[in-house]
């Protein structure tokens, strides 16, 4: 099995070298590319103000923000629940970059760019010269966004998570290659090769009936030979 993290934040600005700070990050577990159900969520005092302008994106104020914890007190359950796996994120440059900046804050190393995975960059490649939002990629992938009024991390982070199904190759969570067994023993896994019951399939006489017919009006069916 392959573990990766999904993630998502939200700040107050563009710009880390700036001084703008992150007010929310979430991030969901992955196995095998599909998600586990396990998620991490923290909304963060910037400890700094907020522009309207990122207001207006992901609704924070200060006031929102007022007795969250500041970045410091959640970095080591972060740092763990990130582990070592690969990092999946949209436009992910901008999130390795502020989370690298919230890291260097506090003197820690920050992530290994070869773990990113961006999935801006992949919908880029399939396709080319469109919209390639995380709106726009729900929508032309056929994924509910009525719950999406303004940006939130956690939510983001769930429609990216199919997004990113869609973008790897539409995979089918739920799909097994397992043998029914009919005494309620556990499925085994097929592989090439093993042994399988032969399935028989009697027709009944209505069945035999109709297909004589068929074969009646066909001329010197090879059927008859």
């Amino acid at each position: 099995m392959t573990r990766s993290v999904l993630f998502d934040t939200e700040t107050t600005g563009l710009e880390p070298l700036l001084g703008h700070r992150m007010v929310e990050i979430a991030a969901l577990e992955l196995v095998n590319d599909i998600p586990t159900g396990r998620h991490f969520h923290r909304l963060i005092d910037p400890e700094r103000d907020i522009p309207d302008d990122a207001t207006r994106i992901h609704g924070f104020t200060l006031e929102h923000l007022q007795g969250q914890p500041r970045f410091a007190e959640i970095v080591d359950e972060l740092v763990d629940f990130l582990a070592d796996g690969q990092l999946i994120a949209h436009n992910a440059p901008f999130d390795f970059g502020f989370l690298d900046a919230e890291l260097a804050l506090l003197g820690r190393a920050g992530l290994d760019p070869s773990r990113m995975v961006d999935t801006l960059a992949l919908a880029k490649v399939r396709f080319p010269g469109l919209p390639n939002s995380l709106d726009a990629l729900c929508r032309r992938f056929g994924i509910d966004l009525s719950s999406r009024a303004m940006h939130n991390a956690l939510l983001d982070c769930r429609l990216l998570a199919e997004v990113y199904v869609e973008l790897t190759g539409g995979r089918q969570p739920g799909l097994s290659l397992t043998i029914a067994r009919p005494d309620s023993r556990p499925a085994t896994s097929y592989a090439p090769g093993a042994a399988r019951a032969p399935r028989v399939l009697v027709p009944t006489e209505a069945e035999l009936a109709a297909h004589a017919a068929f074969l009646a009006v066909i001329r010197e069916p090879l059927w008859n030979a």
